[in-house]
């Protein structure tokens, strides 16, 4: 459960190319690690949110107590379940792992409800549970690449349940369609976003909660003092901006191109299927032995992420990042010469 992609390049040296961690590769970009370097100056002062909070508030249309900024998304996920007195929470998996994960650290019993591999890993009417109180879900998912239609999300609200719906990755999707980001009228709805993937700010940790305002303050309550630092805050300020937002659309414009790249590639190997439509950074794709496969990549200089730690997938799982072409077309011969090794 405590897997994730970067747990498949540590350590790894400079030849080998990363398609397991979900950043935008060539990021940040120079003008936001200027903005970034120019916040030293101010380290010695403790940090002020207020200018960040505003920026968010107005990105998405909605008022300053509707924000709620955190050290990275993930730190999100364990404020909820620290600060919600949850009865029977659901997550639903395949998907990131930490939400289940902080909520059982937390002491509470989770539930899952497994999308279907048959059904493309998209949400069934009615498999979540009414008297859920607490419901987790990926848009677009990780690691299925699944963009779930934002009014089958909305329909899971119920009075008395906190629905949590993970962006991470929707600045990604073109136009972000689907997103719930700046709906008011969902009872109970919680975003969570980050500035991780789009903008390669992994390292610095800076997402951010939309939802209620009692629930905003219910987080706010369990949160340590200062828990973003100044740079952070100005990275979240500065990827808010109209120039940032643009270059982040065309960035989602690229990525998308770039999918269908990777996808019509692994289409041309019998052998390798690939779940889609895929809305993400990512693609999940299916094949028989990948467990060996993935370490024979390695050694061909591609690390990619293994699949078989997300609840509802097995070891024929793999995850991949979206890279440029000339990357793609790279990865597809190595791809291609372990599938055809593993099968002497």
């Amino acid at each position: 459960m405590r897997h994730h992609g970067d747990a498949e390049v540590r350590g790894a040296d400079a030849a080998v190319t990363d398609l397991a961690v979900n950043v935008r590769a060539g990021t940040p970009p120079e003008w936001l690690k200027a903005r970034i370097a120019a916040s030293l100056d101010g380290l010695a002062a403790y940090p002020d949110g207020r200018a960040a909070r505003e920026a968010v508030a107005a990105r998405h249309g909605l008022p300053a107590g509707r924000v709620l900024l955190t050290a990275g998304a993930a730190e999100a996920f364990v404020l909820l379940a620290r600060a919600l007195p949850t009865r029977r929470p659901v997550v639903v998996h395949p998907q990131f792992t930490e939400p289940e994960s902080a909520l059982r650290d937390a002491g509470h019993t989770v539930e899952r409800v497994v999308l279907d591999e048959r059904d493309g890993f998209r949400l069934t009417p009615g498999a979540v549970p009414e008297d859920a109180d607490l419901v987790v879900i990926g848009n677009p998912t990780n690691p299925t690449s699944v963009l779930h239609p934002a009014d089958a999300l909305a329909e899971l609200a119920r009075p008395g349940r906190t629905l949590v719906v993970d962006e991470a990755f929707m600045d990604a999707v073109p136009g972000e369609r689907e997103s719930l980001a700046g709906r008011t009228d969902v009872p109970g709805l919680v975003v969570l976003r980050s500035l991780t993937k789009t903008w390669g700010l992994a390292g610095l940790r800076i997402g951010y909660v939309l939802a209620e305002p009692d629930t905003v303050t219910a987080l706010e309550r369990v949160q340590p003092l200062w828990p973003v630092s100044s740079p952070a805050l100005v990275a979240a300020e500065a990827c808010c901006t109209p120039s940032a937002l643009a270059e982040a659309a065309n960035a989602a414009d690229r990525m998308a191109a770039d999918r269908a790249h990777l996808a019509d590639r692994l289409a041309e190997l019998a052998e390798v299927r690939v779940c889609g439509p895929a809305a993400g950074s990512f693609l999940l794709i299916r094949l028989p032995g990948a467990a060996a496969i993935r370490t024979r990549l390695r050694e061909l200089g591609f690390a990619v992420r293994r699949g078989d730690t997300f609840p509802g997938l097995g070891p024929d799982w793999l995850r991949l990042a979206v890279r440029d072409p000339a990357t793609t077309d790279r990865f597809v011969i190595a791809l291609a010469k372990a599938v055809a090794e593993s099968a002497d």
